[in-house]
């Protein structure tokens, strides 16, 4: 009887400990790819300034670059909210490295906002049982766009054939972006599966 008791104390150990131990790794995935989204955001501005600015927009192709990194995170963690909770490390972030552009008091919300869309976008794929690269595809765009809309909203009152473009290129920048997030999350789930099967065998 002890030695059954002990064995299932034991087991509880190890799930507590697994249980720990993964939500550890989560996070810090979550923090590394807060920090580069923001890092990668202000390192291609001027780029991206070069081609908004010959379109005469305000912005649309930096920010998914940034989301591009939320949308990841959010689907290799696989926690509820959990790019909601990137969006204010994210905002915490930019504040902390001065880049807080044209949205001034706005900024925390502009990043919670396509967090929030992401969140959305991935409890409904697991409810409707669709594989990781096409929510991740589509969260990146909706999320563009939805930061597109929120900074019009706030700040830039664009006249409607502008904002149609600018709303085109956050669209087309997410997809481009939202590809190459469904790439990497998929392939790195993929592995995770395969070196799980190869555990569970032995």
């Amino acid at each position: 009887m002890q030695k059954k008791r002990s064995g299932i104390s034991l087991d509880k150990t190890d799930e507590t400990y697994n249980s720990s131990n993964s939500l550890l790794i989560e996070l810090i995935i979550m923090i590394v790819c807060c920090f580069a989204g923001v890092f990668c955001k202000k390192l291609i501005n001027p780029f991206a300034n070069v081609v908004t600015d010959s379109l005469h927009i305000p912005g649309g192709i930096s920010t998914a670059v940034s989301l591009m990194f939320m949308v990841i995170a959010s689907a290799l963690t696989d926690r509820k909210w959990s790019a909601m909770a990137m969006g204010i490390m994210q905002a915490a972030f930019a504040l902390a490295m001065g880049s807080v552009g044209s949205m001034g008091v706005f900024l925390p919300v502009s990043y919670i906002v396509p967090g929030i869309v992401i969140d959305l976008v991935m409890l409904l794929s697991k409810k409707t049982g669709i594989s990781s690269g096409l929510p991740a595809f589509t969260s990146n765009i909706l999320s563009s766009v939805s930061a597109a809309v929120f900074a019009d909203i706030i700040v830039f009152h664009l006249p409607v054939p502008v904002l149609a473009l600018y709303l085109c290129v956050a669209a087309l920048s997410g997809a481009i972006c939202g590809a190459v997030a469904a790439v990497i999350s998929s392939s790195i789930m993929n592995n995770r599966k395969e070196k799980d099967g190869v555990n569970g065998n032995d």
